[in-house]
């Protein structure tokens, strides 16, 4: 396959990940949308990597599939606290529990 596929793909994938964290409003699909972009990058990293026969795009792709995780993982239990204390995981409600 040609890395120009490889690019539309990796390119699609983000500007949907932009779209969700742009227009939605459940801050699950916002952390959904949020990983898009992520493996967006993934693949755009390997897809270099492998075009100039370089480790280096697998490698940083290694890198960012633990932030990603990690990401998830502080992300989703700040909406379960959200959830906990508003009954509502409205991501426009949170601008009122400013001090």
């Amino acid at each position: 396959m040609l890395l120009n596929q490889f690019l539309l793909l990796g390119a699609v994938l983000f500007c949907i990940g932009v779209y969700g964290v742009l227009v939605r409003r459940n801050g699950v699909m916002v952390l959904m949308s949020i990983e898009l972009i992520l493996n967006a990058v993934n693949i755009n990293l390997v897809a270099f990597g492998t075009h100039l026969q370089q480790a280096t795009g697998q490698a940083f792709a290694l890198f960012v599939i633990p932030i990603a995780a990690a990401e998830v993982a502080v992300g989703l239990a700040i909406v379960l606290m959200i959830y906990r204390n508003r009954r509502s995981i409205d991501v426009d409600s949170l601008d009122e529990m400013k001090g």
